[in-house]
C-alpha cells in the first residue's frame, strides 16, 4: 500500500466534504495531528477507526486503502491486492518483534552473566556475590513478561500433531515449557499437547 497516495486521496475527500482537519479529527475522536500525520504519509488509520473514518468522508475500506475510489471493474483485484498488502505488512511486523524479543533477551540476560563473572572473579564476601547476582536478575526479571507478550502478539503457533495454527492465551504461553519460542501446549483442535512452533502465517 502507498502510504503518500492514501495520505492525498484523504486529505481530497476531506475538502470535497468541506472539512477541516481539526473538524474530521473531532467526528472521530481523535487529535488532528493524527490525521495530518495520515494525509502527509507518515501513518495509516488504525484498524480499530477505519470503518467510520470511511463513513464520515463516503468511500469505501476498498477506496482507502487503494488511495482512490475503486471501480467495480477492477474492485476483486484491488480487493485482494489490498488483503495481500496487509498480510505482508503484518507478517513483516510480526518478523521485526520477533527480533526485537531475542535483543531484549540478550540485553536481560547479559547482566547475570557479568554479576555472576565478577562474583567468581573478584574477592568479595560470600553475602556481597550473592546479592550482586541477585540485583542482576531484576533486569531479567523486569523483561521476560514484555518479551513473552511480544511472542504471543507475533504470527501464531503451530501444533505439531494435527497442524493447527492458533493464538494461544497469553496466560498459557506464559507458563509453558520452551525452547525459545517452540512451546509445549494444548492444541484446542486436537486436544494434543505437543512443541508448537512459532510460525508467522496460516498458509
Amino acid at each position: 500500500m502507498d502510504q503518500v497516495k492514501i495520505g492525498k486521496f484523504i486529505a481530497e475527500c476531506r475538502r470535497k466534504e468541506n472539512l477541516t482537519q481539526m473538524q474530521l479529527a473531532e467526528k472521530l475522536g481523535i487529535t488532528d495531528r493524527a490525521v495530518s500525520k495520515w494525509e502527509t504519509g507518515k501513518s495509516l488509520p488504525d484498524s480499530s477507526i477505519m470503518l467510520e473514518l470511511c463513513s464520515t468522508l463516503g468511500i469505501t475500506v476498498n477506496d482507502l486503502l487503494s488511495g482512490e475510489v475503486v471501480t467495480m471493474d477492477n474492485c476483486n483485484k484491488e480487493m485482494e491486492n489490498n488483503l495481500l498488502e496487509m498480510i505482508r505488512q503484518k507478517e513483516e511486523a510480526d518478523r521485526r518483534l520477533l527480533k526485537l524479543e531475542i535483543v531484549m533477551g540478550i540485553v536481560a540476560v547479559f547482566p547475570l552473566i557479568a554479576a555472576t563473572v565478577i562474583a567468581s572473579i573478584v574477592p568479595m564476601e560470600e553475602w556481597k556475590g550473592s546479592l550482586l547476582v541477585g540485583l542482576s536478575l531484576l533486569p531479567l526479571l523486569i523483561a521476560t513478561p514484555f518479551a513473552l507478550k511480544i511472542e504471543h502478539k507475533a504470527g501464531y503457533y503451530a501444533c505439531k500433531e494435527c497442524g493447527h495454527k492458533y493464538v494461544p492465551k497469553y496466560v498459557n504461553v506464559f507458563f509453558a515449557m520452551h525452547m525459545h519460542t517452540t512451546r509445549y501446549m494444548r492444541c484446542p483442535k486436537c486436544g494434543k499437547m505437543s512443541w508448537q512452533t512459532k510460525v508467522l502465517t496460516k498458509e
